[in-house]
C-alpha cells in the first residue's frame, strides 16, 4: 500500500502543471539575447543605486588643470579620468554613472504616469461604449497624427523646459498607445464567460474593470510598458539634446550630448560615451521587452 501511495504521489506530482513563474522564466532563457538585456538592465539599476560609491569623482565638480582630456588609452590621458573630462574638467565617467539615475526615473515616472492614465481611459473606453469610447478614441487618434517628439516639443514649450515638464511631456505622447491596447483587450475579455459570470453575480463596474477585467490584459501592457521605458530614455535625451528637457549642469546623458556639440571635431570622447551609454541601455531594454512578449504572448511560445 504504501509502494502504491508513494507511486500515485509521484505521478500525481510529475502530471502538475510548473508554476507560473518557473514556466515564464523556461521560455524566457531560451531568448539570449532577452537574458543578456536583463543582465545590462541590472547592471544599469545596481550603477544607478551606487553611483556615490563607484563615482570616483563628484559629478559637479571641476578640475581646471584637466580641460577636455583624454581617455587613458590616448596620449597623455591619465588613470585619474578614464574615460577623460568634458569643458569645464569634470569627469566623464563619473557624470555617466550618475546619469543612469536619471535615465532610470525618467522611464520609471514616464511609464507610471502613461500607464497609470492610459489603463484608466482604456478601461473606461472599453465599459462605456458610445459618444464617451468616440470622444477618446477620436483624441487618441488626433495625438498619434503627430510625430510624437514634435508633439513633446511643443507641450515643453508651453510649460517651459525642465526635467519634470519634459517627462510630463513624454508620458502625454505614450498615451494613446496604452489607451488603445486596453480597450481592445478590454473588449475581447468583456466577451467571456467569466465576465459574464461576474455580472449575473452582481459585480459592480469598479469591481468588474479592476479585479475581474484588468489582471487578464496585463500581459501586453507589461511588454508596452517595458518598450516604452527604453523609448521614454530615448525621448528624454533628445529633448535634452534640444536643451527642452534637464538643465546643466545636471548630469543627464542627453544634457551632456547638448554641452559637447562644439568639441565633437576636438574631442571626440565628451559626446562618444554618453551616446554609447544611452544605445546600451536602450538596446538592452528593447531585448528584454522582446523576451517579455516571447514569454507572455501564449502564440510566440515554442
Amino acid at each position: 500500500m504504501n509502494e502504491t501511495a508513494q507511486s500515485m504521489s509521484g505521478l500525481e506530482s510529475a502530471q502538475a502543471p510548473p508554476h507560473p513563474l518557473r514556466e515564464f522564466w523556461n521560455y524566457f532563457r531560451l531568448n539570449r539575447g532577452a537574458v543578456a538585456g536583463l543582465t545590462f538592465v541590472a547592471l544599469v539599476v545596481f550603477v544607478a543605486l551606487f553611483a556615490d560609491i563607484i563615482a570616483p569623482h563628484d559629478p559637479h565638480e571641476q578640475y581646471r588643470d584637466h580641460f577636455l582630456e583624454p581617455p587613458v588609452w590616448e596620449e597623455s590621458g591619465t588613470w585619474e579620468f578614464p574615460l577623460g573630462t568634458d569643458a569645464v574638467g569634470r569627469d566623464i565617467l563619473t557624470r555617466i554613472l550618475h546619469g543612469s539615475r536619471y535615465s532610470l526615473v525618467i522611464g520609471f515616472i514616464v511609464v507610471t504616469l502613461s500607464l497609470t492614465v492610459g489603463i484608466a481611459l482604456g478601461l473606461l473606453a472599453a465599459f462605456f461604449r458610445g459618444s464617451f469610447e468616440a470622444l477618446v478614441m477620436r483624441a487618441m487618434d488626433i495625438m498619434l497624427s503627430m510625430p510624437s517628439l514634435l508633439l513633446a516639443v511643443v507641450i515643453v514649450a508651453i510649460l517651459g523646459p525642465g526635467l519634470f515638464n519634459a517627462m510630463l511631456a513624454i508620458s502625454v505622447t505614450y498615451l494613446p498607445h496604452l489607451v488603445r491596447l486596453t480597450r481592445a483587450a478590454a473588449i475581447t475579455e468583456l466577451s467571456k464567460d467569466y465576465v459574464v459570470a461576474s455580472k449575473v453575480s452582481g459585480a459592480r463596474m469598479p469591481r468588474l474593470m479592476v479585479i475581474t477585467v484588468l489582471p487578464n490584459c496585463m500581459a501586453p501592457l507589461i511588454v508596452q510598458a517595458t518598450l516604452s521605458f527604453s523609448n521614454a530614455i530615448l525621448d528624454a535625451a533628445a529633448l535634452g539634446f534640444l536643451g527642452l528637457g534637464a538643465q546643466p549642469p545636471t548630469p543627464e546623458w542627453g544634457t551632456m550630448l547638448a554641452e559637447a556639440r562644439e568639441f565633437v571635431l576636438r574631442a571626440w570622447w565628451v559626446v562618444t560615451f554618453p551616446g554609447v551609454a544611452i544605445l546600451l541601455t536602450v538596446l538592452a531594454l528593447n531585448l528584454f521587452g522582446d523576451g517579455l512578449r516571447d514569454a507572455l504572448d501564449p502564440k510566440l511560445k515554442r
